[in-house]
């Protein structure tokens, strides 16, 4: 059997895969998704979408879909905690987390893929993986028997249990599930008359809220009594519902469920995001108790910050040394995540009454401004920087310490022409942007990686953070982050 011959081969057709085949195919890369599944998985684990997470769909021009089909809500929770994290103070267009499940979200971001000529192959599964200094071959089965690919890079978006992972040898260390906690899409004949409801007591732990279809509420409880129960072990709708009475006093009537579930607390980060000419992004590389609805959003911005590089080192328009900032960058963001969710976790089953002291204690300290926006910021992923730049500068730029790696939120901009636009709106095409001031008296020169890579605007910014003003230039990344400035 020959080998077919791709740019790069994602495996995994979620939305990690989905986002990153996206942004490929956007930089004019020849990408290939290959899906075990057959069909799209109708249940949505992940409901939510967070302000970066947003900012990056904006960032491309697809933002728009996503909004008209979730609904905003200005909080989200830190390990359930009674006081709220206010999304709405900040620096961003999208103060809030978005409800859509992830059914949905997954649908659009294949639909997006589709539109830019993305080559899909479901029912696809591998079995094999060999590399060596120029090309990645993968082998599977398929429909029609067996296949083989052979492709410049590959990147496991493959989830938890990735295939690519394992064969390529990357190192997965963690701990095992210590607990496990039951969920439910079910119908509620007797819906709570507010949209949510969370309640931690000696008892367990309770979530309810609508899923978005206009008839299923989502259920997620933690029962003391039965953590221990293997994950194998198929959730009964009685014992859903008799966690709930336990915790709240009622069940809402629950019945006719479309989904019911047992997951645990399993916690892993692989020991690498890079090794030789294969990635990893998204569940393939972290995961974690799903606290806070992190895990799709930090999926996403994986392949974002993955996606514009391989682009541009496989179209031969940047060195490949520049493929060592992805993990460089991510990681550190990956195991923050985990850091966080292990801290939910501990706070979600506090169930002692010293661990209800704990949560009282700090939900007091979430009254505090400061406190709670420094969490907000952590969970929306808004606070995210890169420290060092991931290329030599360009002449008469420099990487300024103050500036360099920050995400820029969608500034207004006063073009020379008279106009206005957001900032995210010359974005679209996935390009590096030079926003030049009008007033400066000079442009830096672009050449090598940069002249075939850039887009060039002259305009003076509308808002912004005082750090931004005495510059006359700024390089800005494909993944909006600044890349250097000109002094």
């Amino acid at each position: 059997m020959r080998h077919e011959e791709v740019d790069v081969a994602v495996v995994g057709g979620g939305p990690v895969g989905w986002m990153l085949a996206s942004e490929l195919a956007l930089g004019g890369v020849k990408v290939r998704v290959l899906e075990r599944r057959t069909e799209r998985v109708r249940q949505s684990r992940a409901l939510t979408l967070h302000p970066r997470t947003l900012e990056v769909l904006a960032l491309r021009g697809v933002v728009d879909r996503f909004l008209a089909r979730g609904r905003p809500l200005p909080a989200a929770h830190y390990g359930v905690l009674d006081t709220r994290l206010d999304f709405s103070v900040l620096d961003t267009a999208f103060p809030f987390t978005l409800f859509i499940p992830q059914a949905e979200t997954e649908a659009l971001l294949e639909e997006r893929a589709r539109e830019l000529g993305v080559d899909i192959r479901r029912g696809h599964v591998v079995t094999g993986l060999q590399q060596d200094s120029e090309r990645v071959e993968l082998e599977g089965t398929c429909d029609s028997g067996t296949f083989r690919v052979r492709a410049r890079y590959v990147v496991g978006a493959d989830g938890a249990r990735s295939a690519v992972r394992a064969l390529a040898g990357i190192p997965f260390p963690g701990t095992d599930s210590t607990m496990s906690l039951m969920l439910g899409d079910v119908v509620l004949a007797e819906p709570p008359s507010q949209p949510a409801i969370s309640r931690v007591n000696q008892d367990g732990c309770l979530m309810v809220a609508p899923v978005g279809d206009g008839l299923h509420h989502r259920i997620v409880a933690v029962d003391p009594e039965r953590t221990a129960v293997p994950q194998s072990e198929p959730v009964r709708l009685e014992e859903l519902a008799h966690a709930a009475r336990k915790v709240i006093g009622t069940d809402f009537g629950m019945c006719r469920p479309f989904w019911l579930s047992r997951f645990g607390n399993e916690t892993r980060q692989a020991t690498t995001y890079r090794q030789g000419r294969v990635f990893l992004a998204g569940d393939a590389a972290h995961i974690h108790m799903p606290a806070g609805g992190q895990g799709l959003n930090v999926g996403v911005q994986d392949a974002m910050n993955l996606g514009w590089k391989l682009a541009g080192v496989v179209r031969g328009i940047a060195p490949e040394s520049l493929l060592d900032s992805y993990h460089r960058e991510r990681h550190p963001v990956g195991a923050r995540l985990i850091q966080n969710t292990l801290s939910q976790t501990a706070l979600t089953c506090a169930f002692s009454p010293a661990g209800l002291a704990l949560r009282e204690t700090l939900s007091s300290l979430l009254h505090i401004p400061a406190a709670n926006r420094a969490l907000a910021e952590q969970i929306s992923a808004v606070d995210v920087a890169y420290p060092d730049a991931p290329l030599p500068a360009p002449l008469g730029m420099d990487a300024a310490p103050r500036l360099v790696g920050k995400r820029l939120p969608d500034l207004g901009l006063h073009l020379d022409d008279g106009s206005r636009r957001p900032l995210y709106s010359l974005m679209h095409e996935g390009r590096w942007l030079l926003l030049q001031r009008s007033a400066a008296s000079s442009r830096p020169a672009l050449e090598g990686p940069w002249a075939k890579w850039t887009s060039v605007v002259s305009a003076e910014l509308q808002g912004g953070t005082e750090e931004l003003r005495p510059w006359s230039s700024m390089l800005i990344r494909p993944d909006g982050h600044v890349g250097y400035v000109g002094a």
